[in-house]
């Protein structure tokens, strides 16, 4: 199928491992210009080396910057024109009880995980809507449904973008423009595979152990049996970034394989 993404450009921010940067795998193969995003340069670089070898007419490019500094972020946002496809990708999380999160925790999950995506999405969507063309894709989660008891800071946020996601589709009346929110289930990303691997490794199990203990003890009803590979994350971005997927709009889309059980 063809995607009709040729010539696009799009933005992702966090995109130099994980799902961002699946999504951006899978936009280059559909000849979409990407823009990668991360925290420094050289992951930056190191994501763009790798990605120009996979794709060598590849149009790719990146702007390291820390949502934590206004001065990086203001940069950022200056850099950024005809952007077709903006994904709100950036988030932080950890497993802490609530007794234990701090009132600056709280703060700094909120500027991350949702202030991130609120200010690119304000300096991008005004031009969107004036070209009556766009896509805007919030990356969030199912625990911004069913919030895990020992992540509720983050689980906040990611409930935070979905409201978020649904107002502004409301400002798209009469055009092309779309804003829709994925919520993922446990995916394998990279920061994931990192604590499993160290919590495997004191345990004395493999990697798949592990994984296979994990996904049982939290979410056993989960249909694919395993966790999701971001990738399959990645799978739905891209269409949603198509012209195909122009009626899908204000959604929130799932792809947890059933651990959610009503949204």
């Amino acid at each position: 199928m063809d995607l009709e993404l040729k010539g696009k450009k799009a933005f992702i921010s966090g995109s130099t491992q994980g799902i961002g940067y699946a999504i951006a795998k899978q936009l280059l193969a559909e000849g979409v210009s990407v823009i990668i995003n991360g925290r420094n340069a050289e992951r930056c670089e190191k994501a763009v080396n790798n990605l120009q070898l996979e794709f060598p007419k590849g149009h790719i490019s990146m702007i390291a910057a820390d949502f934590t500094k206004k001065q990086e972020v203001e940069s950022l946002l200056a850099q950024l024109t005809d952007i077709d496809i903006l994904v709100n990708n950036l988030g932080i999380f950890e497993i802490k009880e609530y007794e234990q999160i701090s009132d600056d925790d709280w703060y700094h999950y909120f500027d991350i995980n949702v202030m991130s995506s609120v200010r690119l999405t304000r300096q991008l969507l005004p031009v969107m809507l004036s070209k009556k063309w766009g896509r805007i894709i919030f990356i969030s989660s199912e625990s911004g449904v069913n919030v895990p008891e020992n992540m509720i800071h983050y689980g906040m946020t990611k409930a935070a973008l979905s409201a978020i996601a649904n107002g502004l589709s409301k400002r798209t009346l009469g055009t092309a423009v779309t804003v829709n929110t994925i919520l993922g289930g446990p995916t394998y990303s990279d920061g994931v595979a990192s604590v499993v691997e160290q919590i495997a490794e004191a345990q004395n199990l493999s990697s798949e152990q592990m994984q296979n203990a994990i996904i049982q003890q939290s979410n056993p009803h989960i249909l694919l049996q395993r966790f999701i590979q971001p990738t399959e994350i990645a799978n739905l971005a891209v269409y949603l970034s198509s012209p195909l997927s122009v009626a899908t709009n204000g959604a929130s889309l799932r792809a947890d394989s059933g651990v959610l059980k009503t949204v």
